[in-house]
């Protein structure tokens, strides 16, 4: 379970940005998680629960989670594919000359805060 680990470290970034931005509460958090990311969401959300009641100033953040599609690139056909559903294999040309685009990121994308 590493999604404690990416807690904190999301949890130790925003304190760092509300110290520099004198922000005084954090409410939310909105979080983009790749569909391939490895991340388990509600492994996430469990350690985020217990790890934000540690931090005053975000122990009531609700924390919001995005998912983001995985796509593929095929280099010999040049389409995008959906990674998920096809895998390697590129759907329209069969080839597996392929790159994944997106859909292994994580991303801070908002936050609310006052």
């Amino acid at each position: 379970m590493h999604e404690l680990g990416i807690v904190f470290h999301v949890i130790k970034r925003l304190e760092n940005l509300a110290a520099e931005q004198n922000l005084q509460q954090i409410q939310s958090v909105t979080l983009e998680l790749g569909e391939v990311s490895g991340v388990v969401p509600e492994f996430l959300e469990d350690g985020w629960k217990w790890a934000v009641k540690k931090s005053p100033i975000m122990e009531n953040a609700a924390l919001k989670i995005e998912t983001l599609p995985a796509v593929s690139f095929c280099n010999v056909c040049g389409k995008t594919y959906g990674t998920v559903e096809n895998g390697k294999t590129c759907p329209h040309c069969k080839s597996e000359d392929t790159v994944l685009q997106t859909g292994n990121e994580m991303n801070i994308k908002e936050i609310e805060a006052c």
